[in-house]
């Protein structure tokens, strides 16, 4: 088997001839799939479209509440700070750090109708973003939703964060 490699400076004339003879260039990531740099994750390799679901199921479903959020995002850091001031335990998956993390986001996109974060889920439920995770808050509506969480979730913030088990101040 023959692999050509150009020295860089060929792909660039290559390029440019390309331009000059006004046809559309080929980037070098498409005309070179193989020869990838950095922290690239392939469309064929990780969880499917379907698995995606079933994983975000799954972690909704064991953990009373759930973030899934990005490292970046302010918003995201909104709604982690609401749970940290009322002491309860939450699960983070962070998308920008996960494998699967824009397919997560795409599966929470559907399931949802919103692909932005972060996407809060209490009980099983998806109350929205960190904007509406504070209104509840505020309006005295978070903690009742909190309490009301099914045995099974009470108790499983093992691997998630948060300052510890909820409890209530009445």
């Amino acid at each position: 088997m023959r692999v050509c490699i150009f020295k860089p400076t060929v792909f660039l004339q290559l390029h440019i001839m390309l331009l000059i003879i006004n046809l559309k260039p080929v980037s070098s990531r498409n005309l070179f799939p193989f020869f990838r740099m950095g922290n690239f994750t392939s469309s064929s390799a990780g969880l499917s479209s379907t698995s995606c679901i079933q994983y975000v199921q799954e972690v909704v479903s064991q953990n009373c509440v759930v973030i899934f959020s990005k490292t970046t995002c302010p918003y995201c850091k909104m709604a982690k700070n609401v749970f940290n001031e009322i002491g309860a335990t939450y699960k983070v998956v962070e998308l920008d750090e996960h494998n699967d993390g824009k397919r997560l986001q795409e599966a929470l996109a559907q399931m949802t109708g919103a692909r932005t974060v972060p996407r809060v889920f209490i009980n099983g439920n998806c109350i929205g973003g960190g904007s509406d995770t504070k209104q509840l808050h505020q309006q005295g509506k978070l903690v009742p939703l909190i309490e009301q969480c099914a045995p099974c979730c009470a108790g499983s913030g093992s691997d998630g964060s948060g300052s510890g088990q909820f409890e209530t101040t009445k």
